[in-house]
């Protein structure tokens, strides 16, 4: 190099440190931001849908339902059957021995109020909807609901009693939200 070249390199103002901190440091941040914000995303994404979320519970308002009516609600595409039952089906439910059933469950066991029972209303053996839930419906040998397609018997606890039904309706997930609400889910 020559002596001029030598001079040149001389005047050159050196680099500004401080600016290339400050550079580097706002750099380096929003690249943290960026990635926070991508991996945010692709974890939200695996979350339930606000639709699926919708369908995962459901509210039921009791007090228009009066002693021995029934209601049938859908709760995650199955129909739900509640009934308020009289002191004559808690009596019967409740006075039936345990080891005379095919699938032994107390009606203690399968309620939290004895007043309200919510059975899923899909028979047990090959996933019919039994009657038992209209006016006029045929309830069956033991008062509670009827699945016509092959002759299951339940009682007003949703137990099996007679025919080829193998388990008791199914107790979904509920609890009282209020004495006159339920939460299903």
């Amino acid at each position: 190099m020559s002596e001029k070249d030598l001079k040149d390199k001389d005047t050159i103002p050196s680099v500004d440190e401080e600016k290339r901190d400050f550079l580097f440091v706002t750099t380096a941040g929003l690249a943290v931001a960026g990635g926070a914000v991508t991996v945010f995303s692709m974890v939200d994404t695996m979350n339930p849908a606000k639709d699926v979320l919708a369908l995962s519970t459901t509210e039921v308002d009791l007090s228009p339902i009066e002693e021995g009516q029934s209601l049938t609600v859908m709760w995650r595409g199955k129909p739900i059957f509640i009934r308020h039952r009289s002191e004559g089906e808690i009596s019967d439910a409740s006075n039936v021995s345990v080891g005379e059933l095919k699938h032994m469950a107390s009606d203690e066991s399968r309620v939290k109020n004895p007043k309200w029972l919510v059975v899923v209303g899909v028979c047990t053996h090959l996933g019919c909807v039994p009657l038992g839930q209209k006016i006029g419906d045929n309830k069956g040998e033991f008062g509670g609901w009827f699945c016509p397609c092959h002759g299951s018997h339940y009682d007003t606890s949703g137990r099996i009693r007679k025919g080829p039904a193998p388990l008791n309706l199914e107790v979904p997930p509920y609890e009282f939200v209020t004495d006159d609400i339920i939460k299903i889910g």
